[in-house]
């Protein structure tokens, strides 16, 4: 049973779903919707509406023959132009309506106007006003000896020049299984972790999970971990001091992003004048461990009976 990877990035969750009928984002739940596009998607939907109300809006004005002053019959321009002038009711007076018809028309458009712009500001401040994470996970984890114990590692990293305060993590294993009856299953299992919780998250957190017979991973082989898609799913949330805010930060690991036998390059670096600092640029960067240097049960890629 293949599956999808629930978390490709720390921002966006991956999910589908099939043979579902009558569900439409943008109908349902719209202003959902509205607040989950990127940035780029949603500008370019905001200026698509923004061009096609001034499109119908023109295309209506060229209807009403020579409702508007000043504007060549049959002139599209013109009235485009005086669509956008009356849709923003800024009316640089050039161009007016002098029908009944016209004027109805006018006094439409400026409702509209006057809704649209509510709700871009409404859009707008609730989008930049949403708290959000920048933490950085490092691109692989690996499995390596901690105090003679087999131990997952990852790193993370806050990006932003500030705190998180009450900071937690959650890692969770998922897998593949089937239960004696049949049933395919797509097992959760929580990791145990040597630490997961700090009063303070600033620079780099190194996440340890060690692998003893209490966990999930103890009698499981590399072959059945990728037989069963295994997959990492981690959960970062905390207090930005600056906001006052929670937020949470999601990452993954595939089967093939997980490392046996290596370590992760040191990052950090000490001034003389006491402050310390984080090397960014190697903070993806691991060693291979030296093979006189492993715990016996370490020669081989294998997890049953290690530790």
């Amino acid at each position: 049973m293949m599956t999808k990877r629930l978390v490709r990035t720390p921002s966006r969750l991956q999910t589908s779903q099939q043979n579902i009928r009558h569900w439409h984002p943008y109908t349902n739940d719209l202003y959902h919707w509205l607040l989950s596009l990127r940035w780029p998607a949603f500008l370019g939907l905001i200026t698509l509406v923004y061009l096609l109300i001034n499109c119908g809006f023109a295309l209506l004005y060229l209807v009403t023959g020579s409702g508007i002053a000043n504007a060549r019959p049959g002139s599209f321009r013109d009235v485009f132009f005086f669509s956008i002038q009356t849709l923003s009711t800024v009316g640089y007076g050039y161009f007016y309506p002098q029908t009944f018809v016209a004027q109805v028309l006018v006094a439409l458009e400026v409702w509209s106007g006057l809704m649209l712009i509510a709700i871009l500001t409404g859009l707008m401040f609730a989008r930049f006003s949403r708290p959000t994470a920048r933490v950085m996970f490092s691109r692989v984890a690996v499995i390596c000896p901690f105090e003679g114990v087999p131990t997952l590692m990852f790193r993370a990293a806050n990006r932003r020049d500030n705190r998180i305060l009450e900071a937690q993590v959650q890692v969770n294993l998922l897998r593949n299984e089937v239960s004696r009856e049949g049933h395919q299953l797509r097992r959760f299992y929580d990791l145990k972790l040597l630490r997961s919780r700090t009063p303070v998250f600033g620079l780099s957190w190194l996440v340890m999970h060690p692998i003893d017979s209490d966990s999930p991973f103890c009698g499981l082989g590399l072959e059945e971990l990728r037989d069963g898609d295994a997959e990492l799913w981690i959960t970062l949330t905390g207090l930005d001091e600056t906001f006052s805010q929670t937020i949470h930060s999601r990452y993954s690991y595939g089967f093939g992003e997980l490392l046996w036998n290596m370590r992760f390059v040191d990052i950090f670096t000490r001034v003389p004048e006491g402050d310390t600092f984080i090397d960014l640029a190697s903070f993806h960067d691991v060693l291979p461990i030296e093979s006189d240097r492993l715990p016996t049960g370490f020669e081989n890629e294998k997890l049953k009976g290690v530790g």
